[in-house]
């Protein structure tokens, strides 16, 4: 396989007609080798169009979302980013290319491990993994600028919410299979959020979320 090729073809043929047209985030995506953060078995399913297995019933969401998800958080480099859910650390990277810092974390031992260690090969200075449970955020380190869930969740927690500065953004998958929606929720104020449904698509759920409780009469 040629590998630049197929990175080229994953973003114009993928990303872009996904209404990716942020020059800075196709650039990062064309710099950033997404192929070092896939497990060695599933190695040829880099640049395709699908999830990629993670192991532990954790997945790598497909390109397309994650740049889509990417471009729309609008991160800046003053900026400080939790993520929950770091898989293999590629999101993490992403971020922390257009962040002052990010905090990832992870509640899977093994893939906290493999995302430390991707992010350090990769040189990624001003990221760091935690292994924790990731539903109740960092109430102690926060507020973030950008707090990021790389997966889908029932509802968005109002814990997590509460982690935002005034200005911050929250992009996170919601709903239930066979529709959800990506959203980002922004904190205009201490007691005003505004959420905003950006695309369609459907993900695995991050481990550690509950569903809602639902009644039967």
């Amino acid at each position: 396989m040629n590998i630049e090729q197929a990175r080229f073809n994953m973003i114009e043929q993928q990303i872009r007609p996904w209404d990716v047209l942020d020059l800075g985030v196709l650039d990062l995506l064309a710099r950033v080798r997404r192929e070092d953060f896939v497990p060695p078995a599933y190695k040829a399913l880099a640049f395709v169009d699908a999830e990629v297995p993670l192991g532990h019933g954790q997945v790598m969401l497909a390109p397309r979302v994650e740049a889509r998800l990417l471009q729309e958080a609008q991160v800046q480099r003053h900026e400080r980013v939790l993520e929950i859910g770091a898989g293999s650390g590629f999101m993490a990277a992403l971020l922390a290319h257009r962040a002052q810092s990010v905090i990832t974390l992870e509640r899977v031992g093994a893939l906290a491990t493999l995302a430390a260690a991707n992010l350090r090969r990769g040189g990624v200075l001003n990221a760091s993994v935690r292994e924790m449970d990731g539903h109740a955020g960092l109430p102690d380190d926060g507020p973030f600028d950008v707090i990021m869930l790389s997966g889908s969740v029932a509802e968005v927690p109002q814990v997590l919410l509460d982690q935002l500065k005034p200005g911050g953004r929250l992009l996170a998958l919601v709903g239930h299979e066979p529709v959800m929606h990506a959203v980002r929720i922004t904190r205009l104020s201490a007691t005003a959020l505004q959420s905003q449904d950006l695309f369609d698509t459907v993900a695995p759920r991050l481990a550690g979320f509950g569903e809602p409780t639902r009644f039967h009469f």
